[in-house]
């Protein structure tokens, strides 16, 4: 019976602040929560312009400007919910200090913001896609568990990084810079053909990376089959080693946090 009140008050503990983080977000902004769906729009129409309009990317892809969209948009998901994760537990010190909790509840909580962020951008890719011609098919539902591994990854990644983060502050800058470096070793604005033809296996070492074969995958099932996965490019294999990456970083990330954790309100 303890159990169940614990998980009861851990759920409402959660959901308070998953909606104050929501609320806080977008607080004093005139436009408020339509930023949630304006500022990856803004960054796409920015891409566009100078890689699909002057640059010429994307000419042998169909549907390339909802190709680059789809990209944006679980990019920006990854980046938001490891950078609010990461800086967490520091920002909600007053917090750990004052009542005895489950540490990775501020975690998941600062990282939900991002999920409802990428739902709602979501709902406006799928119109773009719409707009632009694609028939909706059943491999649509694919996003779901793809979405679903890249959100295990960027928590992953939060609470290992989050619970370094609380005793040496310079781990959020320093993946921060990492995160502009990787958004250029992604293939989000060009297609990986160009890579491809100059070096596969330069191609498939870009691929090892769980947030291009994820975001490749997802383009591949929701927009055109012209997208090369790492399952076409590699094999299942290696393909494979891809998803192992992601469950390898959950679970030494949450060995550690859970370690970690109970030094937390002496570190702050």
């Amino acid at each position: 019976m303890s159990f169940l009140i614990s998980s009861k008050k851990n759920s409402i503990l959660l959901k308070e602040l998953v909606k104050t983080d929501f609320k806080l977000r977008y607080q004093g902004s005139v436009l408020g929560y339509l930023w949630a769906v304006i500022k990856p729009l803004l960054m796409f129409a920015i891409l566009y312009v100078v890689f699909a309009k002057v640059l010429r990317f994307g000419d042998d892809i169909p549907h390339y400007p909802v190709y680059l969209l789809t990209g944006t948009v679980l990019w920006n998901f990854f980046t938001e919910c490891t950078q609010q994760g990461i800086h967490s537990i520091e920002q909600r010190g007053d917090l750990i200090r004052k009542i005895s909790f489950p540490k990775y509840i501020v975690v998941v909580s600062a990282t939900s913001t991002a999920v409802i962020n990428v739902l709602i951008n979501l709902f406006v890719v799928i119109i773009f896609t719409l707009i632009n011609g694609v028939a909706p098919s059943f491999s649509w539902l694919m996003v779901i568990p793809l979405l679903l591994e890249l959100y295990i990854f960027a928590l992953g990644i939060s609470l290992l990084l989050s619970s370094i983060n609380v005793k040496y502050r310079d781990v959020g800058n320093i993946w921060d810079v990492l995160m502009q470096a990787m958004f250029y070793a992604v293939p989000i604005i060009y297609p990986l053909s160009m890579v491809m033809s100059t070096s596969v296996v330069a191609a498939k070492i870009i691929m090892i990376n769980p947030v291009a074969q994820i975001i490749q995958d997802i383009r591949e099932n929701l927009i055109t089959n012209v997208t090369t996965t790492t399952w076409e490019l590699s094999g299942v294999a290696w393909g494979l080693v891809s998803v192992g990456i992601v469950l390898l970083v959950f679970i030494i990330a949450v060995l550690f946090f859970k370690k970690r954790s109970k030094y937390f309100a002496e570190e702050i």
